[in-house]
């Protein structure tokens, strides 16, 4: 939760709170949340998906998370691949923007990995947990995308 602009959840009720969010995006076209499993296991372990939706630029945030437990494993990459796939083919995306926390390396690495590039830092961007954040944006234009997985396909 460290670089989630959320304090972790100290009942159930806040956690269920966070649910009925994810449901109020999807209804009102916002944005769309995903949960991350293992395959053939129902045990949630983190969640992708996209938010900030503005449908007449063709453009949207994507955000995810995954329980330290799982963290080196892959998984968060994958998930990741398949949101974004999606959202270019399905959703019509022509940009998807990322805001990143600049300590959180990790997240940075991960998400270069799959193509974004880091256009600024925008300081003091978001208040969260009693405290302003910097964030570093990064984008990935489908054109980027396209790009990227032909080149997979020609390795």
């Amino acid at each position: 939760m460290k670089y989630y602009g959320l304090a972790p959840f100290k009942t159930i009720n806040e956690a269920l709170n966070e649910i009925l969010w994810y449901q109020s995006i999807l209804n009102e076209q916002t944005g769309i949340r995903w949960g991350i499993t293992l395959k053939g296991k129902d045990k949630v372990i983190g969640s992708c998906g996209f938010l900030n939706r503005v449908p007449e630029h063709y453009r949207t945030e994507i955000g995810y998370e995954l329980s330290r437990d799982y963290w080196g494993h892959g998984i968060a990459g994958e998930a990741l691949e398949a949101v974004i796939r999606y959202g270019f083919k399905y959703l019509k995306f022509q940009r998807i923007e990322a805001l990143v926390e600049p300590p959180n390396i990790p997240s940075q690495k991960l998400i270069e990995k799959h193509g974004f590039i880091r256009e600024g830092l925008l300081r003091n961007y978001e208040f969260t947990c009693g405290k302003f954040d910097d964030l570093y944006m990064y984008s990935l234009l489908k054109q980027d995308f396209d790009k990227l997985q032909e080149s997979k396909l020609n390795m």
